[in-house]
């Protein structure tokens, strides 16, 4: 259904530090959402994950993730000065970065900024239509269809409405259900506090 490698295209030193926090996420049951780097005396590396059963990441997740990159990033050595980690859940209005997202939030509203132009324009918003390797489908607030290369996307992400809110519970219910045993320990939007590394 999907391509096996189905992970969020980085560039850089993001891409360098996904590759190498990536086996060992995946051995302890997470998926990588996205990979950040903000800031350049001290940068913060910025890590948003899935967990691979689809029960909302909690806060007892952000702190198993928080060790576990940290320690391999520490070995990896990534920064030659201080840095800080960050963990997170993606939240309601997700980033959208994989093909698997784009396509379990179809029928929602999602936005999608380019690179560069597409026909004419960079900002597009609209219903999500379905999406593959290549391109994501969109049909436009004015009724129009449009498939938007992924290649050319800089960043795309959910809208927050009401239909996506109660899809979100719906989903964390079944999950939860599915799995039992597995506590909520938050509503997924909390995040530990930065961890300072060198």
């Amino acid at each position: 259904m999907f391509l096996e490698d189905d992970s969020p295209l980085h560039e850089g030193l993001e891409a360098r530090i996904a590759a190498a926090i990536e086996p060992t996420l995946a051995a302890m049951g997470y998926e990588i959402v996205r990979v950040l780097i903000q800031g350049k005396q001290t940068p913060t590396v910025q890590i948003m994950a899935d967990r691979a059963d689809g029960v909302p990441v909690g806060v007892a997740d952000c702190e198993k993730i928080s060790h576990a990159a940290g320690a391999v990033l520490d070995v990896d050595d990534p920064f030659t000065g201080e840095w800080n980690l960050e963990v997170s859940s993606p939240g309601i209005d997700r980033p959208l970065t994989r093909t698997k997202d784009w396509m379990r939030f179809a029928g929602h509203i999602a936005t999608a900024e380019m690179s560069i132009p597409f026909e004419g324009r960079r900002r597009f918003r609209g219903k999500i239509l379905g999406a593959d390797e290549g391109t994501v489908r969109l049909r436009l607030d004015d009724g129009s269809d449009v498939a938007l290369p992924r290649p050319d996307m800089r960043r795309a992400k959910l809208v927050l409405t009401d239909e996506l809110i109660a899809a979100t519970a719906a989903d964390a219910a079944r999950a939860r259900a599915e799995n039992p045993g597995e506590a909520p320990d938050s509503d997924g939007g909390d995040e530990p506090p930065l961890a300072k590394r060198n």
